[in-house]
């Protein structure tokens, strides 16, 4: 507990207004459905009486999820998930139904254009999640079953997030008898989805470069003086010639790749080399 963060809840609150704004000035006036237990309570919202707003499915589907999820994710996680979705139904509710602003048949922005609505509303939801994710919260509780649940039924949390999308927005289109909404709904998820990567992970990713070589000294020297930086070289062996090989792995952003290449190739044309993308790099004091 004594790791809680005011900046954190002042971050998660900013991501709460965020993503309400993002629901209910784009995606809710025109019927479009967010993911998850946010789109549920968009959907529920909608054939249930008045009184029954948006908000108030939040609270009811979300925090018994986060809950149910305590001792899985710990007290820390689900306080400021909690926390989240609490900023997030707050800001909902005063926005359709406390402010001077007419959300109710079409976006005060985009008015009734569905291809706006769905990659704005997507891309401004996507962001208030991204800003939940990132400091510590979630904006939805189908996270948590999906960690509880994806493993006993054998697949994995992405599968199962997904898994329940596609049902979502298949009821979705069997209720309003019309698949336009839906389909123009998976485009506002998956504009939300790229945006919770770029805001959790970083707008430019590293490159992981493994690197087999049979001029290891010269190619490390080489890299480490034109980059500055360190690397790590593992021993191997080729499986067919059986020869000695050094891997050598090598962290380099996307400008940086080509340069690599021609130094790598400079000094061992037959020099195989890997690129893969990562998200996140961490280093400790300790190691420098």
């Amino acid at each position: 507990m004594n790791k809680l963060s005011v900046k954190n809840f002042i971050l998660l609150t900013i991501a709460g207004a965020v993503n309400a704004f993002g629901v209910t000035f784009f995606l809710a006036p025109v019927k479009l459905y967010d993911s998850g237990v946010s789109g549920t309570s968009m959907l529920l919202s909608q054939i249930t009486p008045e009184w029954m707003s948006l908000s108030l499915f939040l609270l009811i589907l979300n925090i018994p999820l986060f809950l149910y999820g305590l001792k899985r994710q710990g007290k820390e996680f689900t306080i400021y998930a909690v926390y989240t979705v609490t900023m997030y139904s707050l800001f909902a509710y005063l926005i359709t139904d406390v402010f001077p602003i007419d959300v109710s048949a079409a976006s005060p922005l985009a008015e009734s254009d569905l291809l706006l609505c769905a990659l704005f509303g997507g891309l401004i939801s996507g962001a208030g999640s991204g800003l939940a994710i990132r400091f510590g919260g979630a904006m939805d509780g189908i996270e948590v079953l999906a960690v509880i649940f994806a493993k006993r039924l054998g697949v994995t949390v992405g599968t199962f997030v997904m898994t329940y999308n596609v049902v979502l927005y298949v009821v979705c289109g069997l209720i309003l008898q019309s698949w336009i909404l839906p389909l123009y709904s998976i485009v506002a998820y998956m504009a939300a989805l790229k945006t919770v990567d770029f805001i959790v992970e970083g707008f430019d990713r590293s490159k992981a470069a493994m690197i087999i070589t049979s001029n290891p000294n010269e190619v490390a020297q080489r890299l480490s003086e034109e980059f500055g930086c360190g690397m790590t070289l593992i021993d191997a062996k080729g499986f067919y010639s059986s020869s000695k090989m050094t891997a050598i792995y090598f962290i380099v952003n996307r400008f940086q790749v080509g340069k690599m290449k021609s130094i790598v190739h400079e000094y061992d044309p037959k020099a195989y080399i890997t690129i893969s993308e990562i998200a996140n790099v961490f280093s400790s004091n300790a190691d420098k």
